[in-house]
């Protein structure tokens, strides 16, 4: 997997075909291709909708329902913080709060310079370190203040 990669239709269709006759392949297709491309860009939907015979809508719907995929790529790194209700009682809900603000960004939106897109995550499945978060997939618990905005700095 070449993560970022540019945009390349062959390479698309490829991973499209790979994927096509699968039970349910709108999801394997999608997780593949943001694999490969880093996201879900718009040629991309119109080629899985005329593999799978479905509308570009329905392919755009499945997209755009999904937290986990994008239509941009992301920055060179990704910070997941979790909002789900055992992270947002022991104060994460600030905590990412003030983070954006540090950064001048909303969620899902990616630093001016290209280095972090802080994303909203619905369960990283560390409740019993509360409130957490994952930078590049490396889990840090026990958030405090300032310890987003020091795990956002490590992504220089």
């Amino acid at each position: 997997m070449r993560s970022g990669a540019d945009w390349d239709a062959d390479l698309a269709r490829s991973i499209i075909a790979e994927h096509a006759a699968k039970p349910g392949a709108t999801l394997p297709i999608l997780h593949a291709l943001q694999a490969e491309f880093g996201c879900i860009p718009e040629p991309a939907v119109r080629l899985v909708a005329e593999a799978l015979n479905l509308s570009r809508a329905d392919v755009h719907g499945v997209v755009s329902f999904y937290h986990d995929f994008r239509a941009e790529p992301p920055g060179r790194h990704v910070l997941h913080i979790c909002r789900a209700e055992a992270c947002q009682a022991m104060g994460g809900a600030p905590l990412a709060r003030d983070l954006l603000d540090h950064l001048g960004i909303a969620w899902g939106e990616t630093t001016a310079d290209g280095r972090l897109t802080v994303e909203p995550i619905y369960c990283l499945g560390l409740c019993a370190c509360a409130p957490a978060a994952l930078l590049d997939g490396e889990p840090a618990g026990r958030l405090k203040p300032g310890m987003l905005e020091a795990l956002a700095e490590e992504a220089a």
